[in-house]
């Protein structure tokens, strides 16, 4: 047999790339874009809200190692709810391009449990095409530290305390623990942000999670050296006894824990008045993530609005060119939480009907 031969039947390694929302996805996978050294990739991006961001973000930073037609994104659902309608699907067409790509990039929902993913990878139409080199688990080192990753800990630990019938934990912890447990490797994100005592504490808390010791990585702005989150060769689909999750022996999950509302707006005036608002939404509305495109008066510019909490940043990313100025940010929070005409009111726009 040939060396192209064999390189034809070699499976594609796949690195899946979880973490909880707003933990800094989009931006690792910018830095391996920008440092492919020699691969070819393409990446599949999931996002829980029906106005995809992320996947806009990447493919504006499109180039030879991963043009735009290798970019496919999925909005308004997680892949481990369709696989038989989404997932396997698109990784046949990600394989099926003209020059195949060296490797797969997955960037789950920060909602999605990574475990049914893997699962998928079982599907006779791509198992012996494709293998799960690793999953990369993304933890913001800032806001573990700070507890951040469950909406009130010490009041859900309370209340366990003092009703024994209590066994569960909540949805937020629940995701947070599952893509750890199913991880081979965890990124602490935000480590400038965290510092030294941040990073230790995060560290502890996490260390705590894990049901196998795994390497902990402080990274800033996505940089880290390609070498140690890609050729991991995990083959996890084959590994998934050893990736504890709440949820084994269901037959399936969802999602109705969490929802997002899309608020439309005019434009505005000044970014610092509508990041004051979003950082309102996450005091008094419980809101976990906002991200969209807002129109700002007298830019050419569209104004890219990330927040995390009442952690807010935004940047001018492209100009709108021929596209309708529309302003739009999804907002999402848990289920209990979501009030579109209330996410409205704060941010001075419109709910758009679902």
């Amino acid at each position: 047999m040939t060396n192209l031969a064999k390189a034809d039947l070699a499976k594609i390694p796949v690195t899946v790339i979880t973490g909880f929302l707003g933990s800094g996805k989009t931006t690792l996978i910018r830095h391996l874009m920008a440092n492919a050294n020699g691969r070819r990739f393409a990446i599949l991006v999931n996002e829980f809200g029906t106005v995809g961001v992320d996947g806009e973000i990447l493919k504006s930073c499109a180039d030879e190692a991963c043009p735009a037609e290798n970019i496919i994104e999925l909005a308004n659902g997680c892949i481990c709810c369709t696989v038989a309608d989404d997932f396997v699907p698109t990784i046949e067409r990600l394989m099926a391009l003209p020059r195949r790509p060296d490797h797969i990039l997955i960037e789950t929902s920060g909602l999605a449990l990574p475990k049914p993913l893997l699962k998928a990878f079982e599907w006779p139409p791509i198992r012996s095409r494709i293998t799960v080199d690793g999953v990369i688990a993304l933890a913001d080192a800032e806001a573990v530290a700070a507890g951040r990753f469950a909406p009130d800990e010490e009041a859900v630990a309370a209340q366990r305390e003092a009703d024994g019938s209590i066994d569960h934990e909540t949805p937020l912890s629940e995701v947070f623990e599952d893509q750890l447990a199913c991880a081979d490797l965890v990124l602490l994100t935000k480590a400038d942000l965290a510092g030294e005592a941040g990073l230790a504490a995060a560290r502890a808390v996490i260390e705590q999670e894990l049901p196998r010791p795994l390497p902990l990585i402080p990274v800033t702005d996505g940089a880290v050296d390609p070498r140690i989150i890609l050729g991991l060769d995990a083959q996890a689909e084959n590994d998934l006894d050893a990736r504890p999750s709440h949820h084994d022996g269901e037959d399936e999950h969802d999602h109705e824990d969490f929802e997002s509302a899309v608020i439309t707006l005019a434009e505005i005036e000044a970014p610092e008045a509508l990041a004051e608002a979003v950082r309102r939404l996450a005091r008094e509305q419980q809101v976990l993530r906002v991200k969209g495109y807002v129109a700002v008066a007298g830019k050419p510019m569209r104004l890219l609005v990330q927040a995390v909490g009442e952690r807010v940043r935004w940047q001018y990313d492209r100009p709108w060119g021929a596209e309708a100025r529309v302003s739009r940010l999804v907002c999402i929070a848990e289920h209990d939480h979501v009030d579109p005409a209330a996410f409205a009111r704060v941010l001075g726009g419109t709910p758009v009907e679902a």
